[in-house]
């Protein structure tokens, strides 16, 4: 019923068989953030005309997608203020849904029943493709995908594809075709249905309160150097085209002189046509723009073209039998250097090539592709197996790149391990995989000056009272990122409710004694101190031994002022000062609610902290050969061994016995086991437990820098960690 011009009939799907409803056409945008030279927006406006039914464009932003976090949804978000422009001055109309509490729902889904076509892009990743064809399962309305990625669509270019140079001779022949320009496609009229079962997104509101909202991933910050959107992209791929693309073929592999376009982000959300781009390099010529072209085209379009026929891209599976022969062969190969996740992640293996290659993809969310592959053929080496450097490149990557998640990712990752390449001579881990070394490419950079461009932001000094595992959390993403960071306990060290008191050459775990940790935003980092060593999992819970470790692990290398007790902050000219030093830019607090209200009278933002409830813990320390039982009434749990055993009462007895004198709890404790007589000391945990907690996971007041954060956020050790992910998306996220 639909007639689709020859240039867009080849890279439309239809992933169902389902007659046309009564309703409008509603194209899902996802992938292609643009409203000009947009094949899928054009085969939607080509159905409107058909059909005789209005556009809509519907763009949705969901808390769900892998790997989703401020620094994606930010450059997303930016992108939609463009689009929507652009498409208002076409008279087409759009609308957000950007998910967060009170605004969750399958909206997409009755907007699709109620549609006469839903048209999206063709993008053959996990989950997207999934996504896609999930939906078109589950209603009775037609479901169209285009390709809107690539210059030749990967259906023209056919299956069986797993070499560059094979590529390369199966689209010259038609490349000229595809990079011919047509026309944008008007509708026959376009409206927003007067029903729609949400509330559209305002995008002219505050892009950072509404971040903040979503329940995401904060800890990975917006980036300083990229604006989503098609105007950001576009002027940094006309500024390269016309003061570097003559020299792009000498320079692209120094990540020193700016030898790319660093056009990547743009291109996987599809905010510039690649198609335009294409253009512009054959005009521009030389050898420049001839090499442009096949990295753009061949290359990036090899891999989009692979992943359409190859579903399993994220399994060894996916690679020739030749590379899976030989990794497999040498699987069991010792591997004398194997950092843990929690260094990997961080930039801090102590290999200084690798940690800036990963620091360039922590702060800057990009990564040049020539040290792109020497980072991930280490991981293949440092990884206890293939299948688990497969999993560590796709996490690492995703994760912070921009550009992540992206067939071209799959590509680039997947060449670490063999992919689109050939055998060379063996050698251990990686057998016959081409090798790469980290040391050798060292020795061709020069990594001072490489150090000094990555990261590069405007200098941010924070102060955080409180080093428990909120602020010692809160400090060390911050420092991660560049920040400097100082922070003011009362303690004599690091541990707070989860320390241990050392007595008469014992080690009492007078502290909490396991963390509850479900959030699956935390689980990276849980897996992280778990590979360190310092937690391990018991019945659902982390234990440590000390429980404080991991605190320490945190608090590393940070400037922790410990046995300062903070009596007053105040805000002036120069910022914030914590005592009687000053010249902070943001002031985090992260103790118990009580003590944040006193430190902070007179701050409206602290109002909410009133509402927070805690119960006291008492726990009295002993040393006897024997375990005790605890009698359940008095006496909750039992913790410790080798003789040195902590007696933690119940919240009821610390309750009614919370001003008793030390030495009285610590007899009455004693007693209740059995152990009348023993020698025993008592501490007093005043906010042990937080019984009433708040459900917003931190408070911030963006005028004056000032955030609270701590477990009185959701309650326990989650709490305390998603709120100190909270404040450092705040103080690393962008307004307006």
């Amino acid at each position: 019923m639909i007639a689709l011009p020859e240039h867009l009939a080849p890279r439309t799907r239809a992933l169902t068989d389902h007659a046309p409803g009564a309703g409008p056409v509603v194209y899902w945008m996802r992938t292609a953030v643009r409203a000009h030279d947009n094949p899928a927006l054009d085969v939607a406006a080509t159905a409107s005309r058909t059909l005789r039914r209005p556009l809509l464009v519907y763009h949705a932003l969901s808390e769900r997608y892998r790997f989703a976090s401020d620094r994606h949804h930010r450059f997303v978000l930016e992108g939609a203020r463009d689009v929507a422009e652009a498409l208002a001055a076409r008279g087409i109309a759009h609308v957000v849904h950007l998910e967060r509490p009170g605004h969750r729902g399958p909206h997409l889904r009755t907007l699709a029943e109620a549609a006469a076509l839903l048209v999206t892009e063709e993008m053959p990743v996990t989950p997207l493709r999934e996504w896609a064809r999930r939906l078109a399962d589950t209603v009775s309305t037609p479901v169209w995908a285009v390709d809107t990625a690539t210059v030749v669509p990967m259906r023209v270019v056919g299956k069986g594809v797993g070499r560059a140079f094979r590529y390369r001779e199966r689209i010259e022949p038609v490349l000229e075709r595809w990079l011919t320009p047509h026309d944008d496609v008007e509708p026959h009229g376009s409206e927003v249905p007067h029903d729609l079962p949400f509330e559209p997104f305002d995008l002219a509101s505050d892009l950072g309160e509404a971040i903040a909202s979503c329940a995401i991933d904060h800890s990975v910050p917006p980036v300083s150097w990229a604006r989503g959107g098609s105007r950001a992209g576009w002027a940094r791929w006309e500024a390269f085209r016309d003061e570097g693309l003559s020299r792009y073929a000498a320079d692209r592999n120094d990540p020193l002189l700016d030898g790319t376009s660093r056009l990547s982000p743009w291109l996987h959300y599809g905010m510039v046509s690649p198609a335009a781009v294409a253009r512009d390099a054959v005009a521009a010529g030389g050898k420049g723009g001839r090499k442009y072209l096949d990295e753009l085209v061949v290359w990036r379009e090899l891999a989009h073209t692979w992943c359409l026929y190859q579903r399993e891209h994220e399994a060894l599976a996916a690679l020739p039998s030749w590379a899976q022969a030989t990794l497999q062969a040498h699987a069991s190969d010792p591997r004398p250097f194997a950092p843990s996740l929690d260094r990997l992640h961080r930039g801090d293996t102590g290999v200084p090539l690798w940690d800036l290659a990963q620091r360039s993809l922590l702060r800057d969310g990009w990564l040049h592709n020539n040290v792109r592959m020497t980072w991930g053929k280490a991981l293949l080496e440092w990884s206890p197996t293939p299948q688990e450097a497969l999993r560590r490149l796709i996490d690492l990557n995703h994760r912070y790149a921009l550009d992540g998640r992206d067939p071209a990712s799959y590509g680039g990752l997947l060449w670490c391990l063999g992919q689109f390449d050939r055998p060379f001579p063996e050698a251990p881990v990686r057998g016959t995989v081409r090798g790469r070394s980290v040391a050798g490419h060292a020795k061709r950079l020069d990594l001072d000056a490489w150090a000094a461009r990555i990261g590069q932001r405007a200098p941010q000094r924070v102060a955080v009272v409180g080093a428990g595992l909120a602020g010692a959390f809160a400090g060390r993403l911050l420092a991660d990122q560049g920040v400097e960071v100082v922070l003011f306990d009362k303690g004599r060290g690091a541990g707070g409710r989860l320390s241990a008191r050392r007595r008469g050459g014992h080690r009492f775990l007078h502290g909490a004694s396991r963390l509850h940790v479900t959030d699956p935003r935390l689980e990276r980092f849980v897996e992280g101190w778990v590979q360190e060593g310092m937690l391990r999992r018991v019945d659902g819970a982390l234990v440590g031994d000390p429980p404080n470790r991991v605190l320490k692990h945190l608090l590393d290398g940070l400037d922790v002022r410990f046995g300062h007790r903070v009596s007053g902050v105040a805000r002036g000219d120069a910022g914030w000062s914590v005592g009687d030093e000053e010249g902070f830019d943001t002031l985090l607090v992260t103790v118990p609610a009580p003590q944040a209200l006193e430190l902070l009278s007179g701050e409206p933002v602290t109002e909410p902290l009133a509402a927070v409830r805690y119960a006291p813990r008492w726990v009295a320390m002993l040393c006897r050969p024997e375990r005790p039982e605890a009698d359940g009434v008095v006496v909750g749990e039992v913790v410790g061994a080798d003789g040195a055993w902590a007696l933690h009462a119940t919240q009821a007895w610390s309750t009614e016995h919370l001003e008793d004198d030390a030495e009285a709890v610590a007899e009455a404790l004693v007693a209740a086991v059995g152990c009348s007589g023993t020698p025993a000391t008592a501490h007093r945990w005043r906010y042990a437990t937080v019984t009433e907690p708040l459900s917003d996971e931190a408070l911030w007041d963006s005028e004056r820098r000032l955030g609270l954060g701590g477990d009185a956020f959701g309650g326990g050790a989650d709490g305390a960690l998603c709120s100190a992910m909270a404040l450092v998306g705040r103080v690393m996220g962008r307004s307006a």
